[in-house]
């Protein structure tokens, strides 16, 4: 029993000498850890403020912003450390070998975050973009340091590992796609007039884009049939919703000017003996 009291008076005057001596030093670490905290979030929203307000790319930004954001939270645990009376070299040198020996344990993720940067650095692309890379294609709604997110017209998100980006092919149309029909019509009909009557139907519609224009043109001369070829640029995520419906609409257009869809014919003889 003696031995309990003893210990736990021992116990009591090394919690009462540890108060008195530091507890000042503690309350001075975390007053710094607090400040910098805010000081960091207030610096980084700012930030976004500026950046924001000089149209700069929001994946750009957003990387500045939290770059300052971990500095300035990074000095002030440094300074809080201070306040014990600990130095940092011992700690950044055993942080530099435990980098290095774990580099060759995760090379996967690090070259991701490697890549990450060269993308938000590189801009290939930003947000709102249509990207075709690695055999996907979408829009482009997120890019992290470790991977890249697309999202398609159905609302499937795809997300790609930023180190199959880099070095790779990358197809950017901007916000829009192109849409590459096709409509046939008999050779006795004036392949100029089938020509102005698509580029009507394409003005009528708000969402097919003007920059670049509408191409038209004869694409093929078919067995039964003049091809005329129409390519257009809409909105990605709206892709095929209004692909079908233009498609519909010059159908009965070419049909209204008059205008022959002609089908694949075959003639067959029957020889008697």
């Amino acid at each position: 029993m003696g031995n309990e009291i003893s210990a736990i008076q021992k116990l009591v005057n090394t919690l009462i000498e540890f108060s008195v001596n530091y507890s000042f030093q503690v309350v001075g670490a975390l007053i710094v850890l607090f400040l910098g905290w805010m000081i960091a979030k207030w610096t980084a929203a700012l930030l976004l403020a500026l950046f924001e307000k000089k149209k700069l790319d929001v994946t750009f930004s957003g990387f500045l912003a939290g770059l300052v954001k971990l500095v300035i939270v990074g000095f002030a645990v440094i300074i809080a450390l201070g306040k014990f009376g600990i130095t940092i070299a011992p700690f950044i040198a055993a942080l530099g070998a435990m980098i290095f020996g774990a580099t060759y344990a995760i090379q996967g993720p690090l070259s991701n975050y490697g890549a990450g940067i060269a993308i938000i650095l590189g801009r290939p692309f930003v947000i709102g973009d249509t990207v075709t890379v690695t055999g996907v294609s979408g829009v482009v709604d997120q890019v992290k340091l470790a991977s890249t997110t697309l999202v398609t017209e159905d609302n499937v998100k795809i997300t790609i590992p930023n180190k199959h980006i880099v070095g790779e092919i990358i197809q950017n149309s901007g916000p829009n796609k192109v849409v590459e029909s096709v409509i046939g019509i008999s050779y006795g009909d004036d392949p100029e007039k089938a020509v102005r009557v698509i580029q009507q139907v394409l003005a009528g519609f708000k969402e097919v884009t003007d920059q670049p224009p509408p191409q038209i043109g004869i694409q093929a001369f078919g067995d039964s049939s003049v091809n005329i070829e129409f390519r257009y640029w809409v909105p990605t995520r709206k892709y095929f919703q209004i692909s079908h419906v233009v498609s519909l609409a010059v159908y009965r257009a070419v049909k209204a000017a008059g205008l022959n869809i002609p089908f694949p014919q075959r003639e067959v003889k029957i020889l008697s003996k």
